[in-house]
């Protein structure tokens, strides 16, 4: 987009204002070349993302999102009631598509997503040492193992069937075959303390599984799952396979728990309010994977190079087909 530029009185105007509201550099900030006119900073705005597009809250509110020492930087969507059953419609509509893809294919799509990850690096690595706290090489290590962690479970989707199913020996002249088939939608409430990594790793061994999920991103912390949502939405990964809510999840939670249109809950992060969210799930009989802490807690908690299949099985269901054999 070419650069826009005021002169004369409406010129100086604006650059005053871009000083009042420290915007003098521009989004980036620092001193404006000589004789060019001030910029207004060009502040993001965090939206919801929900069957491939990025819609605003329906109820219009917001709340504010600060770093670790306190700074304002950013308000992000409230979500709703409403945000949270049209979340579930669209990773109802997704499923069918996405699930009878070819394994290799959906291995396909998320290592795009690490792709335009790691090309996004510098801005992950900015915004975590902003957000949370940490320091560049912290930062760095994070970025990193979430890129990693994509590369990981696409590395699965062709390969959990041959080790979770398999040929049963039976007494009879029968040949017995079971196969793991994903379970549907899955209502994710992502690590509090963990915004990129942690959600990293919740959400691809849904998706790497066949499921759809809706996830509700971490409360105080929720910029880096909507630059998530944003890298998703660039990639190869169809709209309403993954699904991101931001928001209280007091709020949002027993919406999703009860909801009879969600087949699993992972509850990694509901904190406090997994054992409500999981006596409303047992209403309509739903799966949930509890959760598990981890010492130390942070993101280092989630760095295991090696995860296994123990956030895939939860949301996989097994298919047993039975063959009478001729003599």
């Amino acid at each position: 987009m070419a650069e826009r530029r005021s002169t004369g009185k409406a010129g100086r105007g604006a650059a005053e204002a871009g000083k009042g509201r420290g915007g003098s550099g521009g989004a980036g900030g620092g001193a404006p070349a000589s004789g060019v006119p001030a910029r207004l900073a060009v502040r993001k705005t965090y939206k919801l993302y929900v069957g491939g597009a990025f819609p605003r809250s329906e109820s219009g509110r917001s709340y504010p999102v600060t770093s670790s020492d306190g700074e304002h930087l950013a308000n992000a969507s409230l979500a709703s009631r409403k945000d949270a059953r049209d979340a579930v419609t669209a990773a109802r509509k997704a499923f069918g598509g996405w699930s009878s893809r070819t394994a290799y294919n959906r291995g396909q799509v998320l290592y795009r997503v690490a792709e335009v990850l790691e090309g996004r690096r510098e801005q992950f690595a900015a915004q975590a040492a902003a957000a949370q706290g940490l320091s560049r090489a912290d930062a760095d290590r994070v970025v990193s193992a979430a890129v990693d962690r994509w590369v990981y479970y696409a590395g699965w989707t062709d390969k959990f069937a041959q080790v979770l199913g398999g040929a049963n020996p039976v007494a009879g002249p029968f040949y017995n075959h079971s196969a793991p088939e994903p379970t549907g939608v899955v209502a994710v409430f992502a690590p509090q303390d963990a915004p990129l990594l942690g959600l990293t790793s919740v959400i691809a061994p849904v998706v790497a599984t066949g499921n759809t999920a809706v996830v509700v991103a971490s409360e105080g912390s929720p910029l880096a799952a909507v630059d998530l949502a944003e890298v998703l939405a660039t990639s190869d990964l169809p709209g309403g396979v993954v699904n991101l809510l931001t928001g209280r999840v007091g709020e949002i939670g027993p919406h999703l728990a009860s909801h009879a249109d969600v087949n699993a809950l992972d509850l990694a992060g509901a904190g406090e309010l997994a054992v409500e969210f999981e006596r409303a799930a047992a209403t309509t009989l739903t799966r949930v994977l509890r959760p598990r802490p981890a010492p130390g807690g942070g993101e280092d908690a989630w760095l295991d190079p090696d995860p296994g299949t123990s956030r895939m099985t939860p949301f996989l269901e097994t298919k047993t087909v039975w063959h009478p054999v001729g003599v």
